[in-house]
């Protein structure tokens, strides 16, 4: 049995959508079984990241495992990280957060792609918004918000400085970038935000993205050539 740091941020993931969008839950490691069916009186809070598809489902999941969702922060308003919000909030009572300055993606099935990529036309109602240089709370953590523009005009990161961890979104994948052809895509300020953003971040910090492996800020420095 593998010894557990009791305290410190644990990263779970659920791979859900269409173009298999990465889902992240962080909670603190607290020593429980956190075995499917295993049930606690006092869930194991934690803080949901992109919800892409199936918010019943992830709602189910983390139940059955023992999480409690507190709080829901979006990357960014593209229709493959939010399909599961509704769902997942009206669940568990949640609220959603995402930056300001992908509102106008939020309300528009166009700029949020769904009309394009599913065919029908989805929109987000967040219960608030972040900015950047935020400090965010939830579960037990503090968290920093980094406005990351290019693949949207407001896509962020959330940056747990003291357990190392990033959250990227479609802002840096293992190796590669995210897409900036999509509507007020920019390439020019997508790199810019990694590397006056990310790329500050310490080497060993350790990079979710919504797509494709993990990775690490020093990895990426000095194999990804699209930065």
């Amino acid at each position: 049995m593998a010894e557990r740091e009791i305290g410190k941020a644990a990263v779970g993931s659920m791979l859900l959508g269409m173009v298999q969008t990465n889902c992240y839950f962080v909670y603190k490691e607290d020593g429980r079984d956190h075995s499917r069916g295993v049930h606690y009186d006092d869930p194991t809070p934690c803080v949901f990241f992109d919800p892409a598809d199936r918010g019943e489902l992830i709602y189910d999941e983390l139940a059955n495992r023992g999480y409690k969702v507190e709080a829901i922060y979006l990357t960014h308003a593209h229709f493959d990280h939010f399909l599961g919000v509704d769902k997942l909030r009206e669940l568990s009572g949640a609220k959603v957060y995402v930056c300001e300055k992908d509102k106008k993606y939020c309300e528009d099935p166009f700029l949020n792609l769904s009309a394009q990529f599913v065919g029908q036309s989805y929109t987000v109602k967040p219960d608030g918004y972040v900015h950047e240089g935020d400090v965010c709370e939830a579960a037990g953590f503090k968290f920093k918000v980094f406005e990351t523009p290019g693949h949207t005009e407001g896509s962020c990161c959330y940056y747990f400085e003291d357990d190392g961890i990033v959250i990227s979104g479609d802002t840096l994948f293992e190796g590669s970038v995210g897409r900036t052809d999509f509507p007020l895509g920019s390439a020019a300020t997508l790199s810019r935000s990694i590397r006056e953003k990310l790329f500050t971040l310490p080497e060993k910090t350790i990079v979710y993205p919504g797509h494709n492996d993990i990775t690490t800020i020093g990895y990426e420095k000095k194999y990804n050539s699209f930065v």
